[in-house]
């Protein structure tokens, strides 16, 4: 090689500094935050799952009037 530095050696090293920078969270924040996620999908869940058990009893009604 003639001084140049690896193209691939060069884009790692670019990232390691990067991730030098990344303000990483704190154990109790990752837990506390995943919780919520957690809380805020199975409520979703639980409505949709709701909304879809009333749209199929609708569309089983609707159907026996036929």
């Amino acid at each position: 090689m003639d001084g140049k530095m690896n193209p691939r050696m060069g884009f790692t090293k670019d990232i390691m500094e990067e991730l030098k920078k990344v303000s990483w969270p704190s154990r109790k924040e990752t837990v506390r935050l995943t919780t919520v996620v957690i809380a805020i999908s199975l409520i979703i869940g639980f409505y949709i799952g709701i909304i879809d058990v009333l749209l199929a009893k609708g569309l089983e009604v609707l159907t026996k009037f036929r």
